[in-house]
């Protein structure tokens, strides 16, 4: 059964490297990464938000088309509001696949370290919506949305080889 891989998180924990991966190494994988559609929009960079509420329904669409094809799909999307989550799980189970949600976090201060030494293009637009405060509300608002279900794997200490190591298990793949 083809599934929607999650990986959930704040910026910064490695969900778009990893993502990159799992797709690379699992052939006819859909990459989902809803920040290179934000891309897309024109004028993103001035209405953020206002972008990213139109791509996640083209997410979703896209993501139930491929599902439908019996592909399997990454996703590497911050969600920190089960019902947003609940939407991506009901279209997943509608397209006859399996939503599965991996949360992807590190220390705080290791999050936003790996932000400042980076440069994506996404990079600017959390800088100017408030850099590391947005980040510290992030990891607060991700602290609230979290079960004692959910799976979560600590990529702060790990290097990409171990922490991928680790998703797959967690996958069971």
């Amino acid at each position: 059964m083809p599934r929607l891989i999650h990986l959930n998180g704040p910026t910064g924990v490695g969900k778009s490297t990893l993502a990159a991966r799992y797709a690379a190494d699992h052939p006819l994988t859909l990459n989902l990464d809803a920040d290179q559609v934000v891309r897309l929009v024109g004028g993103w960079r001035d209405n953020f938000f206002a972008t990213v509420d139109l791509v996640r329904p083209l997410a979703i669409t896209m993501a139930a088309h491929h599902l439908r094809t019996g592909h399997d799909v990454v996703m590497p999307q911050l969600i920190a509001d089960r019902g947003q989550r609940e939407v991506f799980a009901d279209a997943v189970t509608a397209a006859g696949a399996r939503y599965v949600e991996v949360v992807l976090l590190a220390p705080r201060t290791t999050a936003i370290a790996r932000f400042e030494q980076r440069d994506e293009p996404i990079d600017a637009v959390v800088t100017a919506l408030g850099g590391q405060a947005l980040i510290h509300q992030v990891f607060d608002d991700l602290q609230r949305y979290l079960t004692p279900g959910t799976t979560v794997i600590q990529t702060g200490e790990h290097d990409v080889e171990q922490t991928y190591t680790t998703l797959l298990a967690a996958l069971n793949d």
